[in-house]
C-alpha cells in the first residue's frame, strides 16, 4: 500500500453546500454573503450554523440583529453565490447588482429571503462562538420556506430536481447521479 503524505493541519472536508446568507438591518439595504461553511447541528429543535469571518461586512449585522437566512444556490444563481462571495455589502448593493428580490421573511424582523432559491431557511441566533479565523453562529430554525414548483405528482417537495450545486476545494459542482437512498445497504430484497 502506498505511504499518505501528511500536511499541515486543514479543512479537507468537502464538498460543501454553496449558499448565499441573507441579513439586515432596519433602515439598511438587505445584503447576501455566500458562505460554505454552513450545516445542519440537530434535528430537534431544528438548529444550524454559519461560521463568518468578523470582518466581513455581514458579521456584525448578523450579530446585532441575531438573525440570518440560509438560501439554498441552484445552478441558475451561481453566478449570482459566487460574486456575492467576492463582492462587499459595504460597497454595493447584492440585491441590485445581482437583480434578485429581497422577500419578506415570515418569521423574522430584518433578515430577507432571496426570492428566486428554491428553499430558505429562516434562523435565529442563539449563540456565536468564537473559534479563531470565524466566529460561528449556532442557529434555531424558525421557518422554512419552500418554492411550491418543486412539489412532486405525489405532493412531495422534491429538492433534487432544483439543480442544486456544491462547493470542493475552490471549485463548484452540479449534484450529480443518485447512488442510493438512505438505508438501502440493509434494505430486504424482495
Amino acid at each position: 500500500m502506498k505511504q499518505k503524505e501528511v500536511w499541515r493541519p486543514g479543512n479537507m472536508l468537502y464538498p460543501l453546500p454553496a449558499v448565499m446568507v441573507s441579513c439586515g438591518r432596519p433602515g439598511e439595504k438587505p445584503n447576501i454573503i455566500t458562505v460554505a461553511w454552513t450545516g445542519t447541528v440537530c434535528s430537534s429543535p431544528a438548529m444550524v450554523s454559519v461560521s463568518v469571518r468578523p470582518e466581513r461586512y455581514s458579521h456584525d449585522i448578523i450579530e446585532e440583529t441575531g438573525e440570518f437566512v440560509i438560501n439554498l444556490v441552484t445552478e441558475k444563481l451561481l453566478r449570482s453565490c459566487d460574486w456575492c462571495g467576492v463582492k462587499s455589502g459595504r460597497d454595493v448593493d447584492k440585491f441590485e447588482a445581482c437583480r434578485l428580490n429581497a422577500v419578506p421573511a415570515e418569521k423574522l424582523g430584518t433578515a430577507p429571503l432571496i426570492a428566486e432559491s428554491p428553499v430558505n431557511i429562516e434562523c435565529r441566533v442563539t449563540k456565536k462562538i468564537p473559534l479563531g479565523s470565524h466566529d460561528l453562529f449556532l442557529a434555531e430554525v424558525a421557518a422554512v420556506d419552500v418554492d411550491p414548483s418543486y412539489m412532486d405528482e405525489k405532493g412531495r417537495f422534491d429538492l433534487n430536481a432544483a439543480g442544486l450545486i456544491t462547493y470542493s476545494h475552490g471549485e463548484y459542482y452540479a449534484l450529480g447521479e443518485k447512488l442510493g437512498t438512505f438505508g438501502y445497504s440493509v434494505k430486504k430484497k424482495r
